[in-house]
């Protein structure tokens, strides 16, 4: 059974033309068989994929009507233990792919599509999208509604790389030209999976994403995601040591917890080991606030976009061992209050911690929550040499 597109009538639909009056559109002649022809360009005009049709046409705006279509079609409703809050707002989502900076030919991985709203702008945006779904159900929906450009495409873009002296080198026998998947790849992929299980790596090499050119310079996927609250600590553990295939990581969280993720300050409640994680991967920017009116369901609280801008491991702090600083880190906030010459003695002794400290240039009574990334770094490197 086909799905009919229904589309928004133009805004000076009553100044159109009577339609026997409108010209009847120029049909071009196909080319001849045997000549060679150039690929057109393709064109800026964002489109929408249904069941009914492959062609490309105005994107449909997905606002609370859409959704509850969405759902209804499969006798869903938005469940509480997975988080289910669907964005009501096209625009909410054209302003998280504006802050990722989303271009054609970009891959994106988006983590809970739900009923594909985000994903609609992102693949519209002309972007290759890996969609990590754990409910079934929603898995099944997205699937069937991209199910029209799961379709192998050509990289034309590929010639565009090639530098004279490649060729020559090509020519001279001394140069070799391996396809990769990334030149074959398809526009859209929804995977079943549970993303705090699964193999992030695996999935985007074969999409193509963190490929080099052949200029040398690396192209970085990226994550754009209207997240489940309850699982934010998990997917930001999870992503921001991914700087050697990611760029930009582009989350809509929890308003008070993307304050407290981007805004931690010393000697407060909120300055916590995961505010030292975040800083040594990445560095965090609050974008802007979202209303809970933009959801269904609404939510008790509202959301916040932040950006990650995620650091290469030549960039991140100088530590003999991350195993070992997160784990000394962990160590000196498990006693919040308690000084560090005390919580951080099943590493050393209380004198030899004081004379770390006081190395750094901080007393020997300091504790967990007065210290900067750069003094935990620092006090790693002293306590570790000892």
């Amino acid at each position: 059974m086909s799905v009919l597109l229904l589309q928004p009538l133009p805004p000076n639909f009553s100044s159109l033309p009577h339609p026997k009056t409108r010209p009847r559109p120029r049909v071009p002649s196909p080319p001849a068989q045997n000549s060679i022809t150039t690929p057109p360009p393709r064109k800026s005009t964002p489109f929408i994929v249904s069941a009914a049709s492959n062609s490309r046409t105005t994107r449909i705006e997905d606002d609370y009507h859409s959704t509850l279509r969405s759902l209804n079609s499969k006798g869903r409703f938005p469940r509480k233990s997975l988080g289910q809050h669907y964005m009501l707002n096209s625009s909410i989502n054209e302003q998280l792919a504006g802050v990722a900076d989303v271009k054609e030919g970009d891959v994106v991985l988006e983590i809970g599509p739900g009923t594909g709203s985000l994903t609609n702008v992102l693949v519209s945006a002309g972007a290759t999208v890996l969609a990590i779904e754990k409910d079934p159900h929603m898995a099944a929906l997205v699937t069937e509604r991209f199910a029209s450009i799961d379709r192998v495409k050509v990289n034309y873009t590929f010639c565009l790389y090639i530098r004279l002296e490649n060729i020559l080198a090509l020519l001279a026998g001394k140069m070799r030209i391996r396809l990769r998947p990334n030149m074959f790849c398809r526009t859209m992929q929804v995977l079943q999976e549970d993303f705090t299980k699964c193999h992030i790596h695996s999935h985007l090499i074969s999409l193509g994403g963190c490929q080099k050119s052949l200029d040398g310079e690396s192209r970085y996927a990226k994550v754009v995601s209207n997240i489940p609250f309850n699982i934010t600590t998990d997917v930001v553990k999870l992503l921001l040591p991914m700087g050697d295939i990611f760029s930009n990581v582009v989350l809509l969280l929890q308003e008070e917890t993307a304050l407290r993720l981007v805004n931690s300050s010393l000697r407060t409640s909120q300055y916590r080991p995961i505010s030292i994680f975040i800083n040594f991967y990445s560095d965090p920017e609050y974008m802007f606030k979202v209303p809970r009116s933009n959801f269904f369901p609404q939510p008790n609280v509202d959301a916040a976009v932040v950006r990650f801008r995620l650091k290469q491991t030549a960039d991140y702090p100088p530590v003999s061992s991350t195993k070992t600083f997160f784990s000394m880190v962990n160590s000196a906030f498990s006693g919040k209050r308690k000084m560090l010459r005390r919580s951080l003695q099943h590493i050393c002794t209380s004198p030899e911690i004081e004379a770390a400290l006081e190395n750094v240039g901080l007393p020997a009574t300091s504790r967990p929550e007065e210290l900067t990334l750069d003094n935990f770094v620092k006090l790693h490197n002293l306590v570790t040499k000892t």
